[in-house]
C-alpha cells in the first residue's frame, strides 16, 4: 500500500494529496422545486406562508421513511417560498429532498396554519413528520441559545454573550479547567501517546438549544452544556463504544467527529469520512501518518483571530508551519477538536464502517462524496466533481 502512494510524500510533494475544501452553493440543489412551486401567498397578518405545486407528474420524490434523530433548528422567515423552506430542511439534513417536503405541505391542508420562527426539528425526519413538527408550537425555539453542529467554541461563547450581557471573557475564564465544569475523566487522556489540554473545551459544547436562567453566571452556562454532552454521550454509549470498538480513547473519537462535522455535508458520509481519518492517523498505511486537512490549518487561523481561507489560497507556510499544531501534516489524530460535533457526526466516528479509503472528495451539488484508496483514484474523483461542476479544480 505504502508503494502504490508514495508520491504522497510532503518532501516530493508540496501539496502531497490535499483534500479540497469544498464551498457550499447557496442554491441550485433542487431547481426542479423552484419551477414546480408556482404561487405564494401568506396569511395570518403575513405569519404564516404556504406554497402549491400546480404542476402534474410530481413523482417519486426521495423521502426518508423514519421519525429521525438527534436535534436540528431552522428558521422559516417571512415571504419565504415553500421551495425556500424546503431547500432550508434539505440543507440542514432534515428531509431527504425538498421535492419531498413541498409535497407533503400541500397533501397537508393544516400547512397553511406555519408560522414564521426557529424550530426545533430532528435530523433524516419524513418529510410529512417535518410538516406536523412545524405545525406544533411546542417546537418552536424561543427561549434559549441555539448552538448549531459544527459551531467552534469562540461562536458558542459569543451567542452566550449575546444572550445574556456576560463577557466573552468571562466564557474563556470559566473554561480554563474543563474538569471543574463536569467533563470527566474518561474524557482526559488518549492512547495515542498525546496529552489532552483540560482548558480547551471544544467538542464539548453539545450542539442544541440551551434555556438560561436570568441570574446566572458563565460558570453555570458552562457546566449547564457539559451536563448535556454527559447525559448524550451517555444515551450514545459513545466512551465505551469508542475504546471496546475503535481500541482508542473516547477523545480521540470526539476529535474524529469533530472534524467529520465539518467535513461531512451529508449524514451517510459520517461514518465512511472518520474511517478515512482513522486509516491516515492509525493504520500505519499512509506515508506521513497523518490527516493532511484544510479543515484543521483554518481552524488554527481562526484560533488567533484570522479568517478562514479556501484550498487554493493556504500558503505553504500556514499548512506545515511547526508553531501551529493542527498543521497539515501533523502525525496522528489531531491535537484536539475543531469544532463541536452533534449526534449524526458523533454516532458516524464510532460506527465507522471498515474501509481502505485515505481520500475523500465532494463529487456533485447534493454533497455526495467518492472515495479513493490511492493518490490516483482520489485526482480521478476530482475529475468527476470538475465536470459536476464544484469549485475545487
Amino acid at each position: 500500500m505504502i508503494g502504490e502512494i508514495e508520491d504522497l510524500r510532503y518532501e516530493d510533494n508540496p501539496d502531497p494529496g490535499r483534500w479540497r475544501h469544498r464551498k457550499k452553493e447557496k442554491g441550485g440543489r433542487s431547481v426542479v422545486t423552484f419551477v414546480l412551486v408556482l404561487v405564494l401567498f401568506g396569511v395570518l397578518g403575513g405569519g404564516a406562508w404556504y406554497g402549491y405545486d400546480k404542476v402534474s407528474g410530481f413523482l417519486s420524490a426521495a423521502d426518508y421513511d423514519g421519525p429521525g434523530s438527534g436535534e436540528v433548528i431552522v428558521e422559516v422567515k417571512k415571504g419565504e417560498y415553500a421551495s425556500d423552506i424546503a431547500e432550508t430542511l434539505f440543507a440542514a439534513g432534515v428531509v431527504k429532498s425538498a421535492a419531498a417536503f413541498v409535497e407533503a405541505a400541500k397533501d397537508n391542508p393544516d400547512s397553511t396554519g406555519i408560522q414564521v420562527g426557529s424550530y426545533k426539528l430532528r435530523k433524516q425526519m419524513k418529510a410529512s413528520d417535518a410538516v406536523l413538527m412545524l405545525l406544533d408550537r411546542k417546537n418552536l425555539a424561543v427561549n434559549g441559545v441555539v448552538i448549531p453542529e459544527g459551531w467552534t467554541k469562540m461562536q458558542v461563547f459569543a451567542a452566550f454573550s449575546e444572550y445574556t450581557g456576560i463577557k466573552v471573557e468571562e466564557f474563556e475564564k470559566a473554561a480554563k479547567d474543563i474538569s471543574k465544569l463536569g467533563v470527566t475523566s474518561t474524557w482526559l487522556k488518549r492512547t495515542d501517546g498525546k496529552k489532552v489540554d483540560k482548558s480547551n473545551i471544544e467538542g464539548f459544547l453539545y450542539p442544541a438549544t440551551y434555556e438560561i436562567p436570568k441570574k446566572t453566571t458563565a460558570t453555570d452556562i458552562l457546566k449547564l452544556v457539559i451536563k448535556n454532552f454527559n447525559a448524550e454521550m451517555e444515551k450514545l454509549d459513545f466512551a465505551a463504544t469508542a475504546q471496546s470498538k475503535l481500541k482508542i480513547s473516547p477523545y480521540e473519537a470526539l476529535v474524529a467527529a469533530s472534524i467529520t462535522q465539518v467535513e461531512a455535508l451529508l449524514p451517510a458520509d459520517m461514518g465512511p469520512v472518520s474511517r478515512v481519518l482513522y486509516n491516515r492517523a492509525y493504520s500505519g498505511d499512509f506515508p506521513c501518518g497523518c490527516l493532511q486537512l484544510d479543515s484543521t490549518v483554518n481552524y488554527w487561523l481562526r484560533l488567533n483571530g484570522k479568517q478562514g481561507k479556501s484550498s487554493e489560497k493556504l500558503t505553504i507556510d500556514e499548512m506545515h508551519g511547526e508553531n501551529n499544531p493542527y498543521r497539515y501534516n501533523a502525525p496522528g489524530m489531531s491535537i484536539g477538536p475543531i469544532s463541536n460535533p452533534g449526534e449524526i457526526a458523533l454516532k458516524g466516528a464510532i460506527d465507522a464502517p471498515k474501509s481502505q479509503y485515505f481520500f475523500f472528495v465532494t463529487i456533485d451539488k447534493k454533497g455526495t462524496m467518492a472515495y479513493g484508496k490511492t493518490f490516483d483514484e482520489h485526482n480521478a474523483n476530482i475529475k468527476v466533481a470538475c465536470k459536476n461542476g464544484i469549485p475545487i479544480c
